[in-house]
């Protein structure tokens, strides 16, 4: 489900963050710095963070106020918890009741292991129609593959519809945002890339264009109206896919979806695995939590549903590419699992106090924020500095687990991905169990953990320590050296005590008798 929110006030145009030059999709991760390097560099930019905080709030206000209405809200979000689960673990037997159903349906299923694979087959897909051009709606699954430039290469143009996708697209930049890709954006921005970019990609800008949103909206629409009425083929995603019938479920609120699900004569869908629910009812529960928690809507404006090809009505082609690209790897960690519920309404993103400083390209991935922390580091792993820094870029404040539609325990997975990054040990990877070695930079951590586990198993060793700092509390630094200087850097250290708990309780104890 895709927003624009064109709202924001036109603060002076300014840079889109770090890492925002490089084109939408998603490149080798270890192109990316880490993201403290790359946090640093986002809250620096006033423009950046005025743009994030006035949405955030916005967003995040309509939709606790959405979300209020509902009496039974609590249940709706365990029984979406419930629902996943249960298809998580039951995923081999949903996958291949889909392929029969979408099969008997009259489309065609191909399963893609990893990014290379898809790229490949929605390519050749492409080329057997015999076109060079494109239009894309629900475009996640395609960036997390970087499929544009892989049809760029081979002489197809793609042609983005959403209108913040648009708006990424026109300028060569990254989404920011599940929801509303340019979130980082303001409308004076949005005017001047516009008025820059549009004729190069096609109809250009209305002379005089100006920043108001329905200027903007208008723009877009004649803009893309030509696409959608020229495009023979198009690309999608789902939100849904329905294992008993074989149906695809799109939501969406612009239109678009519509425009691009039933003109062209050929449509291919891109969809990872892990959108699967078992049956048509189970869409009661999923059409009634999405829309209130990512757009603040009571029901969702487009919600588009096809059940194969048919002659006469909308495309007669239809091919579905199933995408795996480390999901079943992720499968595997009985913690981690739980990551593969999200049915990205970007909640999490609007609550998260790291998410709205920082922005969403300091993430280094198409999926930003708190669950991008716990979703890329494990479809991806954690070999590059961006996925081994990422279970960090979180406070483990617990807004995220509270507002989340499905009750993804993200602080519990964060803490469990840091442990990873910090020991290493036995993951899945490419369906073989491997063991993995420690990140690096992670010495004096593990070394402190170490010593830490050594003193509490020895309670005298405990004990002295204890009385050895309460004797030279007066030597007590105000700030910590080597690797402990970072953290000192932001927080004060404690008073060390007079006395341990220790020595007190057992002297309140004597007192007493």
């Amino acid at each position: 489900m895709t927003g624009t929110y064109l709202g924001m006030p036109a603060f002076p145009p300014g840079p889109a963050g770090p890492g925002a030059a490089p084109a939408p999709g998603a490149p080798d991760a270890s192109a990316f710095p880490p993201f403290p390097v790359a946090a640093r560099e986002a809250v620096r930019n006033q423009v950046l963070r005025a743009n994030l905080r006035h949405a955030t709030h916005t967003i995040r206000d309509k939709r606790a106020r959405a979300v209020a209405e509902l009496e039974d809200w609590d249940r709706l979000r365990a029984a979406g918890k419930a629902v996943k689960d249960h298809t998580l673990r039951h995923l081999d037997r949903y996958l291949v009741q889909l392929e029969a159903a979408v099969t008997a349906a009259g489309g065609t299923v191909h399963w893609a292991a990893d990014a290379e694979e898809a790229n490949r087959v929605v390519t050749e897909l492409v080329l057997a129609t015999g076109e060079r051009e494109v239009v894309k709606v629900k475009s996640m699954a395609t960036q997390e593959i970087g499929l544009n430039e892989a049809l760029e290469a081979a002489g197809i143009a793609a042609y983005e519809t959403d209108l913040a996708e648009l708006i990424v697209q026109l300028g060569h930049d990254r989404p920011s945002h599940l929801l509303v890709p340019a979130i980082h954006r303001n409308r004076g921005e949005i005017r001047d890339l516009f008025r820059a970019e549009m004729a190069a990609w096609g109809r250009p800008a209305p002379a005089g264009l100006g920043d108001d949103p329905r200027e903007l909206a208008e723009a877009a629409r004649l803009h893309l109206r030509e696409k959608f009425l020229r495009a023979k083929v198009a690309v999608s995603g789902a939100n849904f896919m329905v294992a008993e019938t074989g149906t695809m479920v799109v939501l969406e609120s612009e239109g678009n979806g519509r425009m691009c699900l039933t003109l062209p004569d050929t449509l291919i869908s891109v969809v990872g695995i892990e959108k699967v629910v078992p049956t048509f009812r189970d869409l009661e529960i999923f059409l009634q939590t999405l829309p209130r928690s990512s757009t603040a809507e009571r029901m969702n404006p487009y919600t588009s549903m096809w059940t194969g090809p048919a002659e006469g009505d909308g495309p007669t082609a239809f091919h579905l590419v199933l995408l795996d690209n480390g999901r079943t790897d992720t499968l595997a960690d009985e913690t981690g699992r739980q990551a593969l519920r999200c049915i990205r309404c970007s909640a999490c993103l609007n609550v998260c106090p790291v998410y709205e400083r920082a922005g969403g390209h300091a993430y280094g991935s198409v999926y930003p924020g708190p669950i991008g922390a716990v979703l890329s580091p494990q479809l991806r792993g954690t070999a590059s500095a961006i996925d081994a820094s990422l279970p960090y870029a979180s406070t483990l404040c617990g807004a995220c687990y509270e507002v989340c539609p499905v009750a993804i325990d993200i602080p519990e997975i964060l803490v469990h991905l840091r442990e990873r990054v910090v020991q290493g040990g036995p993951v899945t990877r490419e369906g073989v169990r491997v063991r993995i070695r420690p990140a690096h930079g992670h010495t004096a951590e593990r070394a402190a953990m170490r010593a830490a586990r050594l003193l509490l198993d020895h309670p005298g060793a405990l004990r002295a320590g204890e009385r050895l700092l309460s004797r030279a509390r007066r030597l007590r630094p105000r700030r910590l050296p080597g690797p402990g200087r970072a953290w000192t850097d932001t927080r004060a250290l404690p008073e060390i005590p007079a006395e341990s708990f220790r020595d007190w309780w057992a002297r309140e104890r004597e007192t007493r008798r």
